[in-house]
């Protein structure tokens, strides 16, 4: 078997670092020769250092600690990129858990179906928010999609993927850095290779379970998110140099945004328990009318703050 290389970025989260990386550890059904797991520290004091000496201990194959100390997102996949050796790349981010089968079946849906890439299920478990907002917080880190499966059309992003590395232009580097703060680097490089014919895979039983941190498990942080992901259509097609393609989603935002909104409105006053999830889908409207720089938002690499 082709060796596998398992990358997962981190800023400042020692514990859930420790359980996304042990449950790599626990997988099953995959040749512990063919197998090494990269865990890149995005933070400048190297923080994760002590607790990848404690797994590379643990493991029965290599782990590579990997410091980048530049803060952003597209740096630390860049990173792991750069040293990893596999032929098929894995991506976990760090308040995942993977199930002991899950990379075997994601090389079991990559092989099947020739896949340059694949994405599977996302899981949310937001424990600490509150009673009014929990249903929604466990849909909103969540990552839902085809009951089977089978290849697909579009793409979803890095948390939960195995991709082939010769599927991608720039092996080394893939990542762009203008998305470091803002996030959607993962979007704009699957968008990238779809428009060069890639091939994507959905691999239904191979779930992973997402545990934000208690501080992203209000409304305060998932709504201004929700926002960032609706830019990123017009923000895709302005990178393409797709003046039509801008307009067109600038309209469905402002459509969007007047239909949810007015909705969204109605059932916050209302107290309706479906309040929240109106209220993200009016936001990702008018994330695709306000999408340009000023509007950007940035999630990761701010000093004192995690990615």
């Amino acid at each position: 078997m082709a060796l596998v290389s398992v990358i997962i970025p981190t800023q400042r989260r020692p514990g859930p670092l420790g359980v996304a990386a042990r449950s790599v550890l626990r997988q099953q059904g995959i040749s512990n020769a063919a197998l090494e797991l990269i865990i890149v520290d995005n933070d400048a004091a190297d923080s994760a250092r002590a607790t990848a000496l404690v797994l590379a201990a643990e493991a029965a194959f290599p782990v590579h600690y990997v410091h980048e100390p530049a803060p952003g997102v597209a740096n630390a996949r860049n990173a792991g990129m750069a040293r990893a050796k596999g032929g098929l790349i894995a991506f976990l981010d760090d308040d995942e858990e993977a199930p002991e089968g899950w990379l075997a079946e994601m090389l079991a849906v990559q092989a099947a179906h020739d896949a340059d890439v694949v994405f599977g299920p996302v899981r949310g478990r937001a424990a600490g928010a509150s009673a009014r907002d929990r249903a929604y917080l466990d849909d909103f880190f969540s990552r839902k999609g085809p009951a089977e499966t089978g290849p697909m059309a579009h793409y979803y992003g890095c948390g939960n993927s195995l991709l082939r590395r010769a599927a991608l232009a720039e092996p080394g580097r893939p990542f762009s850095d203008i998305r470091n703060h803002i996030g959607g680097e993962d979007d704009l490089l699957f968008g990238q290779m779809k428009a060069a014919g890639a091939r994507f895979a959905w691999a239904a039983e191979a779930w992973v379970w997402e545990d934000p941190l208690p501080e992203r498990q209000t409304l305060a942080y998932a709504l201004p998110r929700a926002f960032a992901y609706g830019q990123g259509a017009s923000a895709h097609c302005a990178a393409a140099g797709d003046p039509l393609g801008v307009l067109r989603w600038t309209l469905i935002g402002a459509g969007q945004f007047a239909v949810y909104g007015a909705v969204a409105a109605a059932k916050w006053l209302t107290r309706a328990p479906d309040a929240a999830a109106w209220l993200d889908r009016a936001a990702r409207g008018l994330g695709k009318i306000f999408w340009g720089r000023p509007f950007h938002i940035e999630f990761y690499g701010r000093r004192g703050r995690p990615g």
